[in-house]
């Protein structure tokens, strides 16, 4: 069964509405697993609406999670298998999170350059894949790998953090680097962070960093002309 995008929203601290940052959130949690992000990041940004939709089906192996797409699980999956179904699933997910993006943008009479989107490992995925293309105007991605990149990158090109944890042993820290390489031979620009002893999750430094970086980007002054 495939839901319609919905989920918790916190704010903006200060009014009229200035941005939107979507949090996607990991194989098997909920929009509830991200919402939290709103408490520190909103001092940063303070005019931001912060949403968090739960994925649109129930997680296959945690029926009271949410997944964005389906992902093969099990000893026998190889790392083709992975990579299919990364291809396949940010594609088809990310068409219900286009969806969900241009209503609420459209609710609050913004665009894709008031638009930060924050991933964490399935949701960092998605995050890559959608906001690459939009563009939107800043992408932070958590312990996520990259699909396929466009063979075009959009102008004005996104701004992109990757962070990961350097022990992480569901995600290797390696689909950061590629990713890093992947971003440059579009000439995307791209930071990125690896946290020393982490493994498959966010720490309090990442936030930190987060939330820096979504400030630094999303409160920039836009380029004359």
């Amino acid at each position: 069964m495939t839901l319609a995008l919905d989920g918790p929203r916190r704010g903006p601290r200060t009014l009229p509405v200035r941005h939107l940052i979507v949090l996607l959130h990991g194989y098997g949690a909920d929009g509830n697993d991200l919402i939290g992000l709103a408490g520190p990041w909103s001092e940063q940004v303070p005019q931001a609406l912060f949403l968090s939709p739960h994925g649109p089906q129930p997680c296959a192996i945690s029926p009271m999670g949410r997944e964005w797409f389906p992902l093969r699980t099990g000893a026998q999956r190889t790392a083709d298998d992975v990579a299919a179904d990364l291809r396949a699933g940010v594609g088809a997910a990310g068409d219900a999170l286009n969806a969900y993006l241009d209503r609420e943008l459209a609710a609050v009479n913004l665009g894709d350059r008031d638009l930060a989107l924050v991933g964490f490992s399935q949701g960092a995925a998605l995050a890559l894949h959608v906001g690459l293309r939009r563009p939107a105007a800043a992408i932070l991605s958590y312990s996520g790998a990259m699909g396929p990149a466009p063979e075009v990158a959009p102008e004005p090109k996104p701004q992109v953090f990757l962070a990961h944890g350097e022990v992480d042993n569901v995600v290797p820290a390696a689909a950061m680097r590629a990713a890093v390489s992947a971003l440059g031979t579009i000439g995307v620009p791209v930071r990125w962070h690896l946290s020393p002893g982490l493994g498959h999750g966010i720490d309090g430094h990442g936030v930190t960093m987060g939330g820096r970086f979504l400030r630094e980007t999303l409160l920039k002054p836009a380029p004359a002309g």
